[in-house]
Protein backbone atom coordinates (compact mmCIF):
# COMPACT_ATOMS: atom_id res chain seq x y z
CA UNK A 1 0.00 0.00 0.00
CA UNK A 2 0.66 3.31 -0.68
CA UNK A 3 0.35 6.90 0.58
CA UNK A 4 -2.28 7.44 -2.23
CA UNK A 5 -3.99 4.58 -1.16
CA UNK A 6 -4.32 5.63 2.31
CA UNK A 7 -5.45 8.77 1.10
CA UNK A 8 -8.42 6.52 -0.38
CA UNK A 9 -8.86 4.72 2.89
CA UNK A 10 -9.52 7.74 4.77
CA UNK A 11 -11.64 8.94 2.25
CA UNK A 12 -11.84 12.77 3.16
CA UNK A 13 -13.39 11.80 6.84
CA UNK A 14 -10.42 11.70 7.99
CA UNK A 15 -6.97 14.27 7.71
CA UNK A 16 -4.05 12.33 6.67
CA UNK A 17 -1.50 13.76 9.08
CA UNK A 18 1.85 13.76 9.61
CA UNK A 19 1.67 11.62 12.77
CA UNK A 20 -0.09 9.65 10.33
CA UNK A 21 1.97 9.22 7.49
CA UNK A 22 5.20 8.87 9.77
CA UNK A 23 3.36 6.04 11.68
CA UNK A 24 2.31 4.23 7.85
CA UNK A 25 5.41 4.76 6.78
CA UNK A 26 7.10 2.91 9.43
CA UNK A 27 4.76 0.18 8.97
CA UNK A 28 5.37 0.07 5.23
CA UNK A 29 9.51 -0.16 6.22
CA UNK A 30 8.57 -2.67 8.46
CA UNK A 31 6.66 -5.23 6.23
CA UNK A 32 6.34 -8.89 7.16
CA UNK A 33 7.18 -7.64 11.24
CA UNK A 34 4.90 -8.02 13.82
CA UNK A 35 5.07 -4.15 15.61
CA UNK A 36 3.54 -3.31 19.23
CA UNK A 37 2.25 -0.16 19.28
CA UNK A 38 5.22 0.47 21.75
CA UNK A 39 7.36 -0.32 18.92
CA UNK A 40 5.51 1.63 16.62
CA UNK A 41 6.48 4.52 18.50
CA UNK A 42 10.24 4.15 19.27
CA UNK A 43 10.72 3.79 15.69
CA UNK A 44 8.38 7.02 14.63
CA UNK A 45 9.71 9.14 17.75
CA UNK A 46 13.25 8.93 16.90
CA UNK A 47 12.88 10.54 13.79
CA UNK A 48 9.62 12.68 15.04
CA UNK A 49 10.27 13.29 18.94
CA UNK A 50 7.06 15.24 19.14
CA UNK A 51 4.50 12.47 18.75
CA UNK A 52 2.97 10.63 22.03
CA UNK A 53 2.03 7.31 22.46
CA UNK A 54 -1.42 8.01 22.44
CA UNK A 55 -1.59 9.24 18.94
CA UNK A 56 0.43 5.87 18.14
CA UNK A 57 -2.53 4.06 19.45
CA UNK A 58 -5.09 6.37 18.29
CA UNK A 59 -3.77 6.13 15.02
CA UNK A 60 -3.31 2.33 15.02
CA UNK A 61 -6.98 1.99 16.08
CA UNK A 62 -8.23 4.22 13.24
CA UNK A 63 -5.85 1.96 10.25
CA UNK A 64 -7.16 -1.46 11.66
CA UNK A 65 -11.10 0.10 11.72
CA UNK A 66 -10.38 1.39 7.89
CA UNK A 67 -8.44 -1.83 7.11
CA UNK A 68 -4.72 -0.52 6.57
CA UNK A 69 -3.44 -2.69 9.21
CA UNK A 70 -4.70 -6.22 10.93
CA UNK A 71 -4.80 -6.26 14.87
CA UNK A 72 -3.03 -9.60 15.17
CA UNK A 73 -2.54 -11.79 18.85
CA UNK A 74 0.27 -13.78 18.43
CA UNK A 75 -0.03 -14.87 22.26
CA UNK A 76 2.45 -13.25 23.94
CA UNK A 77 -0.01 -10.57 25.98
CA UNK A 78 0.89 -7.62 23.29
CA UNK A 79 -1.19 -6.41 20.53
CA UNK A 80 0.67 -6.16 17.58
CA UNK A 81 0.03 -4.79 14.02
CA UNK A 82 0.65 -5.60 10.26
CA UNK A 83 -0.46 -3.85 7.34
CA UNK A 84 -3.34 -5.25 6.12
CA UNK A 85 -3.13 -8.33 3.77
CA UNK A 86 -5.89 -10.79 2.89
CA UNK A 87 -5.70 -14.70 3.64
CA UNK A 88 -1.98 -15.30 5.46
CA UNK A 89 -1.44 -17.65 8.17
CA UNK A 90 1.31 -17.61 11.20
CA UNK A 91 3.31 -20.50 12.53
CA UNK A 92 4.12 -19.32 15.90
CA UNK A 93 7.17 -21.10 18.15
CA UNK A 94 6.04 -21.91 21.61
CA UNK A 95 9.58 -21.72 23.02
CA UNK A 96 11.09 -19.21 21.07
CA UNK A 97 7.86 -17.05 20.15
CA UNK A 98 8.98 -16.95 16.94
CA UNK A 99 6.63 -15.83 14.20
CA UNK A 100 7.04 -17.38 10.44
CA UNK A 101 4.05 -16.27 7.71
CA UNK A 102 2.55 -18.76 5.35
CA UNK A 103 1.37 -17.28 2.14
CA UNK A 104 0.75 -19.05 -1.31
CA UNK A 105 -0.62 -22.36 -1.79
CA UNK A 106 -1.93 -23.24 1.81
CA UNK A 107 -3.33 -20.10 2.05
CA UNK A 108 -5.21 -19.96 -1.64
CA UNK A 109 -6.23 -23.81 -0.74
CA UNK A 110 -8.17 -22.52 2.35
CA UNK A 111 -9.26 -19.58 0.44
CA UNK A 112 -11.00 -21.99 -2.29
CA UNK A 113 -12.38 -24.64 0.27
CA UNK A 114 -14.11 -21.88 2.34
CA UNK A 115 -15.79 -19.74 -1.46
CA UNK A 116 -16.80 -23.30 -1.53
CA UNK A 117 -19.10 -23.68 1.22
CA UNK A 118 -22.58 -23.17 0.94
CA UNK A 119 -24.82 -20.43 2.86
CA UNK A 120 -21.53 -18.46 4.10
CA UNK A 121 -19.82 -15.44 2.53
CA UNK A 122 -15.97 -15.53 3.81
CA UNK A 123 -14.65 -11.55 4.93
CA UNK A 124 -11.50 -12.48 5.97
CA UNK A 125 -9.82 -15.26 8.39
CA UNK A 126 -6.51 -15.75 10.23
CA UNK A 127 -5.14 -19.24 11.52
CA UNK A 128 -1.91 -19.43 14.13
CA UNK A 129 -0.80 -22.61 13.97
CA UNK A 130 1.59 -23.41 16.76
CA UNK A 131 4.44 -25.76 17.37
CA UNK A 132 8.42 -25.66 17.49
CA UNK A 133 10.30 -24.13 15.04
CA UNK A 134 13.72 -25.68 13.31
CA UNK A 135 16.29 -24.19 16.02
CA UNK A 136 13.69 -24.90 19.15
CA UNK A 137 13.04 -28.41 17.67
CA UNK A 138 16.90 -29.05 17.91
CA UNK A 139 17.49 -27.59 21.45
CA UNK A 140 14.35 -29.58 22.68
CA UNK A 141 15.74 -33.48 21.30
CA UNK A 142 19.57 -32.42 22.27
CA UNK A 143 18.29 -31.51 26.06
CA UNK A 144 15.36 -34.57 25.90
CA UNK A 145 12.51 -32.21 26.72
CA UNK A 146 9.25 -33.43 26.90
CA UNK A 147 7.29 -32.82 23.63
CA UNK A 148 4.42 -32.31 26.14
CA UNK A 149 4.98 -29.44 27.93
CA UNK A 150 1.73 -26.84 27.66
CA UNK A 151 2.06 -23.77 25.04
CA UNK A 152 1.07 -21.51 27.65
CA UNK A 153 3.89 -21.88 29.64
CA UNK A 154 6.25 -20.94 27.22
CA UNK A 155 7.69 -17.15 26.63
CA UNK A 156 6.80 -15.43 23.44
CA UNK A 157 8.87 -12.20 24.22
CA UNK A 158 11.06 -12.96 20.89
CA UNK A 159 7.82 -11.87 18.75
CA UNK A 160 8.96 -9.89 15.74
Amino acid sequence: MNTSELREKLNGRYKLTRQREFIFHTLNSYTGHHLSAEDIYGIVHEQYPEIGLSTVYRTMELFSILDVVQKLDLGDGCQRYELYSLHHHHLICNACGNVIEIKGSLADTLDTAMNAMADFSVLDYRLYIYGYCKNCQAKRNHSGLADSLDQNTMSRSNVV
